[in-house]
């Protein structure tokens, strides 16, 4: 399963990286078909304590300064802040302002950001799929058919899976 994974994104990105250079041959310079392809250049920016800088800015409400997220993140030294931060920047993540750093592009596959807090959208899903399993449950026949209690097994294999994924998001920290 692994394989095919890295195998179908191999293709995304070399379908992607070709399009963009037919695409730039035959109209000549196109900025958004380039931003297009940049967006998947910030997502390979989102690894290891570059993705922890990333999470902590998304949940600051300001403008946050090297010295700051070095202390928070307890970071060796300003210069591993101001690294990460320029990375970020590099990207197109971040931008200056106020003395500090906000996000400027959101990138949540995994995650909705509510106020200051990052949700794993699976959660949503959870919630659904347990108030879906607890009006079946709360209707139970008096007499049990074979289409009721396959209703009931689906949603709750359905409510395990959301579960299980919410947490495995949560618990991993992914965007």
């Amino acid at each position: 399963m692994l394989y095919f994974r890295q195998a179908v994104l191999r293709f995304r990105t070399l379908s992607q990286n070709v399009f963009g250079l037919v695409f730039k041959l035959l109209f000549g310079h196109c900025q958004g078909c380039w931003m297009a392809l940049a967006a998947d250049d910030s997502k390979e920016v989102l690894r290891g304590t570059t993705l922890e800088v990333y999470r902590f800015l998304l949940k600051s409400s300001k403008p946050v300064g090297t010295r700051e997220l070095q202390r928070a993140l307890n970071l060796s030294s300003p210069s591993v802040a101001t690294y990460h931060l320029s990375k970020l920047e590099d990207a197109g993540l971040l931008k200056r302002e106020g003395g500090g750093f906000t996000v400027s592009k959101f990138l949540l596959e995994n995650s909705v950001k509510v106020s200051r807090f990052l949700v794993p959208r699976f959660l949503f899903y959870a919630i659904f799929a347990i108030a879906a399993l607890a009006v079946e449950l709360a209707m139970w026949p008096s007499e049990v058919t074979r289409e009721y209690a396959f209703s009931v097994i689906a949603t709750g294999i359905l409510t395990a899976f959301c579960l299980y994924e919410t947490v495995k998001t949560w618990l991993r920290g992914n965007l």
